[in-house]
């Protein structure tokens, strides 16, 4: 199932492409959590929708852009979880962070993800347990790796006073900033070894990212220890957690 999800990703990231390249002013809206949407966020919506309709037409989808009602999901234990523009502050500043998050859920847990890159043309992948980068035409199986002092990958458009705290007493390291998705890849393909977040994030914000993550190796848990767990929930809310090679 992976290369056909993979494909839908590359139809959902060329939609966005023909957008982010116009000429024309972006059409930016708020939503009720005053968080910014675009065209582009709708149009690979809408691809991604209509494309895993047809793929598996028996498996419900949470797309961001259109969030079944609790009454609906309560019960599911197997869907897709989409976010079909990750970053869209990246993309109206047109600094190409952003991706398409494509991740399966069974009983929780991320079994399956999928995060393109379309400006990069990268695509970060994940399915029984391997991971895998294709960029330029060439796939390789992707792992975590240690370093020292460790990189550490923190959000271009997220940053806090706690999130500062952890950094000061986290001993030499080094930081690096980007946006969307592709922190979880950084430390999936072994360029970073640690991912720390404190600020709000949704579970189609890190679906993909976390079936991506694990699958090369990293461990991704709440500040508890706990795994993050993508059983339906009221709230869509996820808690601070950090993602790492230890």
């Amino acid at each position: 199932m992976l290369n056909p999800i993979c494909q839908l990703a590359r139809d959902a990231g060329a939609a966005i492409m023909q957008i982010y390249n116009s000429q024309t002013p972006l059409d930016i809206e708020k939503k009720s959590d005053d968080s910014p949407v675009t065209a582009a966020d709708i149009a690979a919506h809408k691809i991604i929708l209509q494309g895993l309709g047809e793929l598996t037409p028996d498996i419900p989808v949470l797309s961001e852009e259109d969030p079944p009602g609790w009454e609906i999901r309560q019960h599911w234990q197997r869907y897709w979880l989409v976010d079909p523009l990750d970053g869209t502050k990246e993309f109206i500043k047109r600094n190409g962070e952003f991706t398409v998050n494509i991740a399966l859920i069974e009983n929780g847990k991320p079994v399956l993800g999928v995060v393109y890159a379309p400006v990069m043309d990268v695509m970060y992948s994940a399915a029984e347990g391997k991971a895998w980068k294709e960029e330029g035409g060439v796939k390789n199986q992707i792992h975590v790796r240690e370093a020292r002092p460790p990189l550490v990958v923190v959000s271009r458009s997220h940053s806090d006073t706690e999130l500062e705290d952890y950094l000061n007493q986290l001993g030499e390291h080094q930081t690096i900033a980007i946006g969307s998705s592709l922190k979880f890849c950084l430390v999936a393909e072994g360029k970073a070894q640690l991912y720390p977040r404190f600020g709000p994030t949704n579970i189609w914000d890190t679906g993909a990212g976390h079936a991506v993550a694990i699958a090369a190796g990293a461990h991704v848990h709440d500040w508890q220890g706990k795994t993050l767990d993508y059983a339906p929930r009221e709230a869509f809310l996820n808690p601070g957690f950090r993602v790492s090679i230890f």
